[in-house]
């Protein structure tokens, strides 16, 4: 069979990465779209520091891995670099068979209260997290409708539709983050609705906690590593790549996949835990 195609966003790293390199040991090509082109440039917005990770790091290993790799630049706050990857993709490889919008806007905000919040950053939070990914979807979906099939991945969070336990900074987040997730949240739901009789599949995938490059970094600069527990991101990259496989997933679209218990459930992936 002639390898089938995906682009990741946010796939220099972290669940986007991870994403990336299992599907390419599947047997797709992947286009890899992330803002944090070349190794070293990778910014911690949180501290200012740097992160690991990069788009050519992630395309070198999936072309190890015996798959093709496109590399592509995409920031969720500029929308022209958002069409111009997906004109890149459909350019070169003829549009993709499966579409996971991973990337996420960690800037201001995330953990703002809803005092403080202003109108302003309520709008990147938006056009970041929302708009961004309909823009995508919206440019790589005909070319799936026309062939007939196409799966739609989106990561979302359970912040979309929990209402949080504290406080921002007390054991809670921020309203504007909770929005726009909440607000993405809604996407696979009308895919399957409105396309699914012509080959649209879609899925929420909630990744639970992860414990990501960026997360390892902060809790060592906080003095905090070692003290929270989190799923490595080949937890969700798993059930991405079984639910994108097996033909059995099309019964779960329009649906929101608890990522850790689904891989336990099914024995996709190694028990984390201990």
């Amino acid at each position: 069979m002639d390898r089938r195609r995906a682009l990741v966003t946010g796939a220099s790293r972290g669940i986007g990465r991870a994403t990336a390199l299992a599907l390419a040991e599947v047997g797709f090509d992947v286009a890899v779209a992330a803002r944090t082109r070349h190794e070293g440039q990778g910014r911690n917005e949180a501290t200012g520091g740097t992160v690991p990770g990069s788009v050519d790091a992630t395309c070198a290993a999936i072309e190890t891995a015996g798959g093709k790799a496109l590399p592509l630049y995409l920031d969720l706050l500029d929308e022209a670099s958002v069409r111009a990857a997906a004109a890149a993709v459909t350019r070169e490889w003829g549009g993709v068979d499966v579409l996971v919008n991973n990337a996420v806007h960690t800037g201001d905000g995330s953990m703002t209260l809803l005092r403080d919040l202003t109108p302003d950053v309520m709008r990147v939070k938006f056009e970041a997290n929302v708009l961004a990914q309909l823009v995508l979807t919206q440019a790589l979906l005909p070319g799936m409708i026309e062939r007939g099939s196409g799966i739609v991945v989106n990561l979302t969070s359970a912040v979309a539709d929990r209402d949080p336990p504290a406080p921002a900074g007390q054991g809670g987040w921020g309203f504007a983050y909770a929005m726009s997730k909440g607000a993405f949240h809604r996407l696979a739901g009308f895919l399957a609705v409105e396309h699914g009789a012509q080959g649209i599949v879609a899925f929420n995938i909630e990744p639970g906690f992860v414990m990501t490059e960026i997360m390892e970094v902060n809790a060592r600069e906080h003095g905090l590593e070692g003290h929270y527990v989190g799923a490595p991101p080949s937890v969700p990259a798993a059930v991405i790549a079984w639910l994108v496989t097996d033909p059995s997933a099309r019964d779960l679209t329009g649906q929101t996949i608890r990522a850790q218990k689904f891989a336990l459930e099914h024995g996709l992936h190694a028990d984390w835990r201990a």
